[in-house]
């Protein structure tokens, strides 16, 4: 009688110690999975963007080379980096042999006028002759083809006088316009020959962004668009478009649209930058960044319900701007879109919605 009166005592304490086990169980079955916070998409009117990138390039880059030949570098007044102003001298070339020339070629000129005033004279005297039949007629046409030959001698040789000082304005190299110089290739003591590259300059300091495109979005591209450009150091330049290039490259179906940058603004040549062409503003509907879930390189998002469970939606994003992020399919503007901690959502959870203050 005892044995079964032990083993039924048994029982009832393990009946006891089993119902708080099993009552949490189900507790924690319909716990919500975590505390979240709604909001709703809100449409705004967001610009529509051409995604763009290229290099900063000069707007005009001018080529300052020796007009001379045979004459030796004897100052060079400016370095890469340096400003200078339009008429400024940069290049001082010797003068000693093109004075020489200019003196010898005045001594010619004197010579030439010397022999002008023999022939008119000669020619003067065959006119008044010529009645009296004193002078022959060849004699007479010799000394008027004298006074016609020293005439064309004597612009000869001043034309050859200003050719040598022509050579010598020339032997100080001037800064065609203003602007940056960026390179140089002018040393000291060096003889230089006609054509040889001194410096290369950016006219005006103007730099252009010469963004490459899409060959798609060309016909919504036009002179006058706003443009935005990422520096590298996190700043943004605003620009304009100044032209459309008139082809497009075979091998990447890209095409090239130069912009203008504000003339206040000089940022360094030769840096690859990105940046987005403004077209016309278009209706956007727009969710938090936070918002969206990334898995398997596919975007989510998690909306609720009266039953405060989540369903896990698929949608496509578009444009973004300021922490907000386009929506193109997948919601409308009624959705309860969990604006945070979808990372840590499944399908179908249960949650607990925070109050708003």
């Amino acid at each position: 009688m005892r044995k079964p009166f032990i083993l039924l005592a048994a029982v009832l304490v393990c009946a006891a110690l089993q119902y708080p086990s099993g009552k949490s169980m189900a507790e924690e079955a319909i716990a919500p999975a975590l505390t979240i916070s709604l909001t709703t998409p809100v449409q705004r009117n967001w610009p529509e963007t051409v995604p763009a990138s290229g290099w900063l390039k000069p707007w005009q880059e001018a080529v300052i080379a020796s007009e001379t030949s045979g004459l030796r570098i004897t100052d060079v007044l400016v370095d890469v980096g340096s400003v200078v102003t339009k008429g400024q001298t940069l290049v001082r070339l010797s003068q000693e042999s093109v004075l020489a020339d200019i003196r010898k070629q005045e001594a010619a000129v004197e010579t030439a006028k010397a022999t002008l005033t023999k022939a008119k004279a000669n020619a003067n005297r065959a006119r008044q002759l010529t009645p009296s039949g004193v002078l022959s007629n060849e004699k007479i046409t010799e000394y008027l083809a004298d006074e016609q030959t020293a005439t064309a001698s004597l612009a000869s040789e001043e034309a050859s006088l200003d050719s040598e000082k022509i050579k010598l304005a020339q032997t100080t190299i001037n800064a065609a316009d203003d602007g940056l110089i960026t390179s140089r290739s002018a040393n000291l003591g060096a003889v230089v020959s006609t054509g040889t590259e001194l410096f290369r300059m950016v006219r005006q300091q103007r730099v252009e962004w010469q963004a490459e495109i899409s060959a798609r979005y060309l016909p919504r591209i036009s002179e006058g668009l706003k443009v935005a450009i990422n520096e590298p150091d996190g700043h943004a330049i605003e620009g304009k478009v100044r032209l459309v290039g008139p082809s497009v490259s075979t091998s990447t179906s890209r095409a090239i649209v130069y912009v203008a940058l504000p003339a206040d603004v000089r940022p360094r040549t030769g840096l690859y930058v990105t940046g987005n062409i403004e077209l016309q503003t278009t209706p956007a509907l727009t969710v938090p960044e936070t918002a969206i879930v990334f898995r398997d390189g596919i975007s989510y998002l998690f909306t609720t319900g009266q039953d405060s469970r989540v369903r896990r939606v698929r949608v496509e994003t578009g444009r973004r701007n300021n922490g907000e992020v386009e929506i193109t399919s997948g919601i409308n503007s009624s959705s309860k879109v969990v604006t945070s901690g979808g990372a840590f959502l499944s399908d179908n959870d249960l949650v607990k919605i925070a109050e708003k203050e």
